[in-house]
């Protein structure tokens, strides 16, 4: 997916209504108050030699730092929130609220903005060492 295209699926989400429980698809997931999308992903790196899966992780944040570029030409620098707290919290056992619940088990860090009314995040990470790439927004009330 091009930068172009990823803006008209985050634009496309900023004015989607939210549902009233979640649902899950082949790209992200929906439920009250928040969306999550996929926006880049990469194959999986089990049978990737060394050099090629640091080159996926380099186009993974290459891909991440485009469109936050982009995004902040629109609403101004991100802000930065670590997951590391949310994802002790659901280690523990302790609610976290959506979508950080979902997030913070796939990206360690969102460079997040505020616009319209809704706040809108970017991530990228890997649910593991040997599982794709990927990059995700998230849009909340």
């Amino acid at each position: 997916m091009t930068t172009g295209e990823q803006l008209t699926v985050i634009d496309a989400l900023r004015r989607r209504p939210f549902p009233v429980r979640r649902e899950r698809s082949a790209a992200g997931e929906s439920g009250p108050g928040f969306h999550v999308v996929r926006l880049w992903e990469s194959a999986p790196l089990w049978e990737a030699d060394p050099a090629e899966a640091r080159e996926i992780r380099e186009d993974c944040a290459a891909e991440l730092a485009a469109l936050t570029e982009v995004l902040s030409l629109r609403w101004g620098a991100p802000g930065v929130l670590d997951l590391a707290p949310a994802l002790e919290r659901t280690a523990m056992g302790l609610p976290v609220a959506p979508p950080l619940d979902l997030l913070c088990g796939l990206v360690p860090r969102l460079h997040t903005w505020r616009a319209d009314g809704r706040w809108l995040a970017l991530g990228a990470g890997q649910c593991g060492p040997e599982q794709p790439c990927q990059v995700l927004a998230a849009i909340a009330a």
